[in-house]
């Protein structure tokens, strides 16, 4: 229940920073959910982040929200996020699932130019968000795997965000760890 109580209060605050346009706020609590997600590896969880990285990436954009279909699109997504809301707060899980899916397909009720942008845009947050999820701890192929897209392409964004370079062979030097162990023995 904890789980339901801490997605809830995320999804309560991104629906907020919706209306207030607040694509920073909305990134950051994509980033909140997405630890909670690591821990969990939960695909709805892990679709969850995609969706509200996504909507931050589509808030900050300006230059999409003067296309065609725009408004109609955003409000069922800002529509959709308010159900997600409903059914956690009636603890209906699989409604919420439904929900999630839903929001998976918006993007496919688009046509023309706006469908190709959100598309990338949406392609592009699953490969941000997958490279989080390695970020912390989780392996490269079921991290793609959960998240649909290729070990190549997180393997190419990893490797220009240098999320994998971190040196385990750094020790401490010799002469402290002899100190160190003097000073047990003693």
């Amino acid at each position: 229940m904890e789980e339901t109580t801490h997605i809830l209060k995320i999804l309560k605050e991104t629906s907020k920073a919706l209306k207030e346009k607040k694509n920073d706020k909305i990134r950051h609590l994509s980033n909140k959910l997405i630890h909670h997600a690591s821990i969990n590896q939960d695909p709805d969880i892990v679709a969850l982040t995609v969706i509200i990285y996504t909507l931050s990436k589509l808030v900050e954009r300006k230059d999409y929200q003067e296309r065609k279909n725009w408004n109609k699109f955003y409000n069922n997504f800002t529509s959709n996020i308010d159900d997600m809301i409903k059914t956690l707060e009636s603890e209906n899980i699989e409604e919420f699932r439904k929900e999630i899916n839903e929001n998976r397909t918006l993007i496919n009720t688009l046509t023309g130019d706006l469908k190709k942008y959100i598309s990338e845009v949406f392609r592009r947050a699953k490969i941000n968000k997958a490279s989080r999820l390695y970020e912390h701890g989780i392996s490269m192929e079921k991290t793609a795997k959960i998240l649909g897209v290729s070990i190549w392409e997180l393997s190419e964004y990893v490797g220009t965000t240098r999320i994998a370079d971190v040196n385990l062979a750094v020790t401490m030097p010799i002469k402290q760890r002899i100190k160190i162990a003097e000073e047990i023995f003693k």
